[in-house]
């Protein structure tokens, strides 16, 4: 009789926490900010009146959680951050980048990663590939730092699918980092095409063509 209870009870959590809908972090920069959404300290992008998106529901990221009914755990997208430690005009941007943010995503099923905009941008140095034994030195080329803020992740969220985005239109040596260094995490990268962009940030038409880019991929 115990075990017979027993069996009822693990096959009702079983069924419970399929039913739950998987929930998706954001880790990111300007393309994926809503006022209201994020830490009320960051700097965001959306709206803004050089550029259409003007609902939260517009957003890439909501539009991909509409569509397949999932839920949002966290939003920490912070506007002009970089994936490394080296921000603009060269400046220190440890306090702010991906990597600091870490810790910050709550319980998610699902973390899109989509930085590496601003380290394009910024003109960040790219350094060597280093995957262990980073310092704050080392993570203040972008390769290191990439491979370093991956790492953390997978270590901090050991369940979690986790899924890098790569902006179109960046220079080659971003691209190319993006690539090997997911290859060797064994995570999944999404490398957008054709995103219309308003401003230098996907409008209305863009954030819909990265939501279904994002759904082909498999995602």
């Amino acid at each position: 009789m115990k075990k017979l209870l027993l069996l009822m009870l693990m096959m009702t959590a079983f069924v419970y926490a399929s039913a739950q809908p998987k929930k998706v972090s954001v880790l990111g920069d300007s393309y994926s900010t809503f006022i209201g959404v994020i830490p009320a300290k960051y700097a965001t992008f959306y709206p803004n009146d050089r550029n259409d998106v003007k609902e939260v529901e517009q957003t890439w990221w909501s539009l991909y959680i509409k569509a397949k009914d999932y839920v949002l755990e966290k939003n920490d997208s912070w506007g002009g951050t970089t994936i490394c430690g080296t921000g603009y005009g060269g400046m220190d941007s440890s306090r702010s980048n991906f990597i600091s943010r870490v810790d910050s995503l709550g319980n998610p099923d699902i973390i899109f990663v989509f930085g590496g905009t601003n380290d394009a941008w910024a003109n960040s140095p790219i350094g060597e590939y280093q995957y262990s034994d980073w310092t704050k030195d080392d993570c203040k080329y972008f390769r290191p730092a990439l491979a370093c803020l991956i790492d953390k992740l997978q270590k901090r969220y050991p369940s979690a699918k986790i899924c890098c985005i790569l902006n179109s239109e960046l220079r080659e040596p971003i691209n190319e980092s993006m690539r090997e260094i997911c290859k060797h995490y064994q995570v999944q990268l999404v490398e957008l095409h054709d995103i219309e962009k308003q401003n230098g940030h996907p409008s209305i038409n863009g954030m819909k063509s990265i939501c279904k880019q994002l759904l082909e991929a498999g995602m």
